[in-house]
Order: structure tokens, then sequence, then C-alpha cells
């Protein structure tokens, strides 16, 4: 798929037409390409598949972001899902509703990009509420992704019936293709990209815009493996996780995590507080409800001795298995053992062994690379792109400034010259017919220049306007010698601090079954470090 190009097609012998069969080969790969590129996969410069990118800018433009520390009043989902269909993404009201729902599920999602108001559904599997019934605003992370669209860093291109224009990308200053990683079906491929720790992620750029021929080893090292949004433990090996990183495919087994609570009398019980990725409380309870009570199969007349055997084994440890999982704890089974001789080991074996407590997690890392190809990637392919993209994003960013700072500065240079000739130039103001050319053919200036002198309030000729000119003038010359640096020289270009301290969320930890989990309550209670403006 990473091939698809454009056909020249063979024309027919009467020269009226196309062979049917070149026809239908056309047709059926820009149909491809189009779902691949279009629907499916996500960008590796700023993590989004398209109609997640149009949800976030339409917000941005609909003012529900954040300006400083303070959010913008959330407004129904609906009115949203409208904006976005009617500018931007011309197809059906449930695909936009719900993508604009899983960006607000921080079960789905690692770093939620949108703060959704009213009932967006569980991990259960419920459902979220009708768009007319809940309320949405851009969450503050999202500022790394949109913060810098009005400062030249992305293209712009025109929306399906050209009366707009939305961005190619967005100017994401990380790769939240790793942050809130991406699944999706295509034609002929598909992705699954597992979510990864703030932190880990943005040490290993760094370490990579330092050091481009980092060893695989020390890449490793700084991202070590995935951080799912539901936490759990990953029990494969170093090697495993390596290899996935290395090919851009692989599974890793997950396993839950738990906890032993001693009660009265030697009585104990095991609570299990984290799940692995895409399994439920309900799916596990289920799951124990066909082990304990299972039902004879199609075209049987009686349970299988296999059924029969697990049933036995399965409730000789196992008494009773409860869901006590509520808003103050997004996870909780309690499992209690038949007596309390049964040792712990023996349970938790048994469970793991028969339930989704331990499960297998896809890594297919295949998305639109910078090329605008759909290819499957390494993990230090991906971050290499998007430190590419960054740069350049960095780059135009910086061009952009620039442009404003010469212009700011050409038009106090014109003012600095009026100041110092101020009675010739009211003089020619008052008796030329036509100003504007008198006044550039005396001073030299330019149109623009000629233009703001007519324009200047007399306010603004007072010396105290003098003396300010003179300082902001320093002031853009200081900053034009800076960004003509950075501008011209790719060494100083990657010196430049991006301003953002990741180092306050907790990082992941390793557990002792080898495992990983992560620590809660770190980015989404303390994104300010992660949201200053460089």
């Amino acid at each position: 798929m990473s091939d698809i190009t454009t056909i020249d097609l063979p024309i027919a012998d009467n020269d009226d037409g196309i062979a049917l069969g070149h026809y239908a080969q056309r047709a059926y790969l820009e149909y491809a390409l189009s779902v691949v590129k279009g629907r499916a996969l996500p960008d590796v410069c700023d993590g989004q598949k398209p109609v997640q990118r149009r949800i976030l800018y339409s917000m941005s433009r609909m003012g529900l972001g954040f300006s400083g520390n303070t959010g913008a009043k959330p407004v129904k989902s609906a009115r949203v899902v409208g904006d976005v269909l009617g500018r931007y993404h011309p197809h059906g009201d449930s695909a936009a509703y719900e993508a604009l729902v899983r960006m607000a599920q921080d079960f789905a999602q690692r770093y939620p990009l949108i703060d959704g108001q009213g009932n967006f559904g569980s991990r259960d599997g419920d459902g979220a509420a009708a768009m007319r019934y809940t309320e949405a605003r851009l969450a503050k992370i999202t500022t790394l992704l949109l913060d810098e669209i009005d400062e030249g860093t992305v293209d712009f291109q025109p929306n399906y019936d050209g009366s707009t224009e939305e961005p190619k990308q967005l100017p994401a200053r990380l790769p939240f293709a790793l942050l809130n990683g991406a699944s999706g079906i295509a034609v002929g491929m598909a992705t699954e990209i597992p979510s990864h720790n703030l932190r880990e992620v943005a040490d290993a750029c760094i370490a990579l815009i330092k050091t481009p021929k980092l060893s695989d080893a020390d890449l490793l090292a700084l991202l070590p493996a995935p951080d799912y949004p539901g936490g759990g433990q990953i029990i494969s090996s170093a090697s495993d996780i390596a290899d996935a990183y290395r090919t851009g495919r692989g599974s890793l087994k997950v396993r839950a995590r738990w906890v032993i609570e001693e009660l009265a009398r030697g009585q104990w019980q095991l609570v299990v507080n984290e799940l692995p990725p895409g399994v439920s409380s309900q799916r596990v309870l289920e799951e124990i409800e066909e082990l304990t009570n299972p039902k004879v199969k199609v075209g049987k007349k009686a349970l299988s001795p296999e059924q029969n055997q697990l049933k036995a084994t399965v409730l000789s440890v196992l008494d009773v298995v409860r869901d006590e999982s509520s808003k103050d704890a997004a996870v909780r089974l309690v499992f209690e053992p038949k007596t309390r001789t049964i040792e712990q080991q023996e349970l938790i074996t048994t469970l793991l062994a028969h339930t989704s407590l331990e499960t297998s997690s896809s890594i297919n890392l295949t998305m639109v690379g910078i090329d605008g190809r759909p290819v499957q990637k390494s993990m230090r392919d991906m971050l290499t792109e998007w430190i590419e993209f960054r740069q350049a994003t960095v780059l135009r960013r910086s061009q952009h400034r620039l442009n404003k700072v010469l212009d700011r500065i050409h038009i106090l240079e014109g003012r600095q010259l009026v100041l110092l000739n101020i009675d010739e130039v009211i003089a020619i103001i008052r008796q030329s017919d036509e100003p504007k050319a008198a006044l550039i053919q005396r001073f030299k200036l330019s149109d623009r220049q000629a233009e703001d002198i007519l324009e200047i309030r007399l306010r603004q000729l007072a010396r105290l306007e003098a003396i300010k000119i003179k300082q902001e003038l320093k002031e853009l010359k200081e900053e034009k010698a800076k960004l003509e640096e950075i501008v011209g020289n790719a060494t100083a270009l990657r010196r430049l601090p991006s301003h953002i301290d990741p180092g306050r969320e907790k990082s992941c930890r390793r557990s002792q079954s080898g495992g990983r989990t992560r620590y809660r309550g770190g980015l989404r209670k303390r994104l300010g470090a992660c949201t200053q403006r460089p």
C-alpha cells in the first residue's frame, strides 16, 4: 500500500474509453488510499487522524481552548459536531461524535485531548449519552498540539467545498502518536499503536536530537515499554519489547495488577485494581460466570468432561466475585477464596490462566509518514520523523517571527526618522496635495512607512514616544540577531530549548514481576509545566 501511485490507464481499441479491468483497478486503489490516509491511519507528525484533527481545530476556532490557565466554558457536543460537519468533515454525525467521545475517555487515551462533561461511557462497554446531552471543551494538554498553529508553522489546505481552510497537520510539540497511541483498520493494513509515558517519550526525543546515532539499547533504556491508560503490568521480556519496537510489529503479554487485603480472623481477599488494555470488569465477570455455570454446547446433550473439570477447578478455589468499581475506584474487582487456607498463589494462577486478567496486546506501528506514505515503522523511525517535522516547525515559526520583527523594525525606523524631522514632516503634510508621495521622495521612505506616518496619531509624536521607539528598536534588533542565528544555523536550531518540562509527571516503574505500571494523578493534575510557551 505504501507504493500506491496514480496509474496511467491504457486506452481501449476504439479510443472511446478505457478497459473495465484497468478502471476498476484504479478506482479501488483510489478508494483504498482515501481510506488509509483520510480515515483510518494517524499521521506521524501530530498523531491524529483527519477527523480528530478537524474536531480539535474546529473546537479551537470556536474558542473552546485555554487562555493562560483559564479554560473556556464547555458547550453542547452537538454544537461541536455540527461545526465540524459543516466546515471540515462532510460525513455522518455519528462518526464525528464517536471520535469526539473517544478523545474524552481517560480509559481509552493516556492523555485525553477533550474535557467532557456528562456521560461519556465506561470501560465496561457502556455507550456515551447522545450528543445533545453531553458538553465538551479542549483539555489543557491540547495546547501542545494547537498553540503555534497561527505562527506559520504548518500548511493549510482548502476544505471540502473551498469555503475555508484547514491545517494539513497540527504543530505538535510532542509526538502524540506515541503518547495516546491509535488503532484503526484500513484497506489492506491496520494499525495498533500503544500509548506511552510522556516523560519517557520526551527524554527519548531529546536524546535522539542530541545523539542521532543513539544505540537501540540506550533508546530502549529511555523508552522501555508502553504505558497503557488503564494501568496493568507488562510481563513480556525486554527482548520481546525490543523486537517489537525494532520491527514495528509484535505482541506483548499484559497482566492485571492486584493487592491482597487481609481481613478479620485470618480471612483475605484478592482485589484487582488495574486491568489490561481492552479488558473490562464486566468481561471478567462474564468469564467467571461462564466457568462456574457453563452452558451445554450446541448439538450436545450434556456438559463435556473438560467443562466439568474446569468448573470444579475454579469452584475449588473461588467462592465469590464482586465488582465494587465506583467513582472513587475505577476498577475494583474482589475475589474471595473458597477458604482462608487456600494458597494465594493458587487462586491467582487459576484466574490468570482462565480469564482475561492476563492477555496479549498487539503492536503494529503503521501510520502515514512525513512523506505522506502509509508505512509500518520502527520506534526509532517514528521518533526520527517526528523530530524532523518538529525542527521544520520550529524553523518555520522562527522565520515567521523574524518576518514580523523585520516588518516592525522597518515601521519603527520610519517613525524615528519622522520624529527627528517633525516640523518638516508636518509642513509637507499640510502643504502637499500628495503628502504620501512627497514624504517618500523627501525622506526616501517606503510606501509602507509613508502610509504608517500618515495614519499616526498626534499623541505618538511626543518626546516620550521617541524614547519608547528607541527602546523597542533595541529589543527588536537583539531578537532579530537571535532569530537569524536560529534560521541560518542548524546547530542553533537543535540547541533551542523546548520550554516543556515533562519531568513533573512521575515516570513508570518496573514491578517485581518484571511488569510495568504508572502512577496515577500525574500529568492530568499538573499540566502547567507542559504548556509553557516558547
